[in-house]
């Protein structure tokens, strides 16, 4: 699986205005206030409509928002269910492959990753049914592995989504990669990875919110990774910046 030559996941051309540091504490509120009114049983679309437009914030801050904002039941539920490096105890891993990749490619091409409310990187990219490697997806590779090796964890296994074009080509580099990396990890491609993540007694690598909120435990692998290899672009919108601004 060949990255493009110049291929890379990096910042939407409208990011350096989007989210410049003048922005970042607008976005903090704004991520606090939806989080305090959804945690008061709100709508989740027309309460972000309702922040958003308060705040004269774009499309793309929205989904920001939106992806970093969570209630006060569910952040405190994903922090329950969050395994310590030290808790993992060799218990068995099942990855949201894409889920995963694309935030570590996004991290080292220099685009904005999210840390949220409950502590999970997320990136801002979409792939819309596509994905093509880029010239950082082995390096994310090794970082995940690498971060995995420290863990000393059971068996690790990669889902990747079917109907995703070239998922059958990662999960080919994958497996290619994985014993070279010290990790004999499998790599399959299923129809519906969110479903099998849910179920699984596995310890979860996932930062999609539905996932987490039905897993019974799950590891914050992005972030281990991410401490070899430091995102140039962190944007936290985890703050509480604004529970004095709705209380």
């Amino acid at each position: 699986m060949r990255p493009a030559d110049t291929r890379h996941r990096g910042p939407h051309p409208a990011d350096d205005q989007l989210f410049a540091p003048k922005w970042v504490p607008v976005l903090r509120r704004a991520t606090a206030e939806l989080s305090w009114l959804l945690t008061r049983g709100y709508p989740p679309s027309a309460t972000l409509k309702l922040v958003g437009d308060r705040y004269a914030l774009t499309e793309r801050q929205r989904w920001a928002v939106g992806r970093a904002a969570c209630p006060d039941e569910l952040r405190t539920g994903r922090a329950s269910k969050q395994l310590l490096p030290s808790d993992l105890g060799g218990r068995p891993i099942s990855i949201d492959g894409f889920n995963l990749l694309i935030t570590l490619e996004t991290a080292l091409s220099g685009g904005v990753v999210l840390r949220g409310r409950d502590g999970a990187l997320r990136d801002l990219s979409s792939i819309h049914g596509t994905y093509r490697a880029v010239q950082e997806t082995d390096r994310a590779i090794q970082l995940a592995a690498t971060a995995l090796l420290a863990l000393r964890p059971g068996p690790v296994r990669w889902l990747l989504d079917q109907p995703v074009s070239n998922s059958g080509r990662l999960a080919a580099r994958l497996r290619e990669l994985g014993p070279a990396l010290g990790l004999p990890w499998t790599a399959e491609v299923v129809m519906n990875p969110d479903r099998e993540l849910a179920e699984t007694t596995d310890v979860v690598v996932t930062s999609d919110s539905v996932v987490l909120d039905r897993a019974g435990a799950w590891l914050n692998l992005a972030a281990l990774a991410l401490e070899a290899a430091p995102p140039r672009w962190l944007l936290d919108l985890g703050e509480d910046y604004a529970e004095a601004d709705a209380g």
